[in-house]
């Protein structure tokens, strides 16, 4: 698919409590609502996850590793940055 695509709202979010257990790891939310409990999605740019480590390289893979941990249908993700 052709990235960033057609976005959905109203999808439940699974997985930020595992990612944000990473050492290092921050999920900053933009694009979610927290509805009945459970955090959904609300259209576009849903979250941005950063990560430090002893070098570049480290960070980016904690990055990544945290992203591949949250889950919701239609979910996008770059891996070029």
């Amino acid at each position: 698919p052709i990235y960033p695509g057609t976005v959905e709202s109203g999808d439940e979010l699974n997985g930020i409590d595992l990612a944000q257990q990473l050492s290092g790891v921050v999920v900053f939310q933009a694009g979610t609502k927290l509805e009945n409990n459970k955090l959904l999605t609300s259209g576009g740019r849903v979250l941005n996850i950063t990560a430090t480590g002893h070098s570049l390289e480290e960070a980016r893979k904690k990055a990544y590793q945290a992203a591949d941990m949250v889950q919701f249908r239609g979910m996008q993700m770059r891996r070029d940055i």
